[in-house]
């Protein structure tokens, strides 16, 4: 507490933060939103939170990540490299110190490859 007053900041701050941190790392293919994700794109809802959970206490945070990886990239660096990232940005941007940043992979996203017909190659 300072002599002005008291700064609380909102999850959705924290959440955010995240958010844009883990979608950020190289490998990423996108927030696993689950149902309620699902559900706001069905209603045209945009949620780029969805898929981050966070605690926030007045001094500290913790932080889960649910995400789907692209199909190639090493999924435990993957996971770790959200972890630096989400822990760097909100550590940065807030000064709340960050218990812990898990990372629940919860898919692999593998590209659709379109073969070009022979006649038209």
């Amino acid at each position: 507490m300072s002599n002005l007053g008291n700064i609380k900041i909102a999850d959705d701050v924290v959440r955010t933060i995240a958010a844009k941190a883990a979608e950020d790392v190289d490998g990423v293919y996108k927030l696993a939103g689950g149902v309620a994700g699902e559900v706001s794109k069905m209603l045209g809802k945009k949620r780029t939170t969805t898929g981050v959970k966070v605690e926030v206490g007045e001094k500290e945070c913790s932080i889960d990540a649910y995400i789907i990886i692209k199909y190639g990239y090493h999924i435990s660096d993957v996971a770790k490299n959200v972890q630096e990232a989400v822990l760097k940005a909100v550590s940065e941007l807030t000064a709340l110190a960050v218990v812990e940043v898990n990372v629940f992979i919860q898919d692999i996203k593998i590209e659709e490859i379109v073969e070009i017909p022979e006649e038209n190659a």
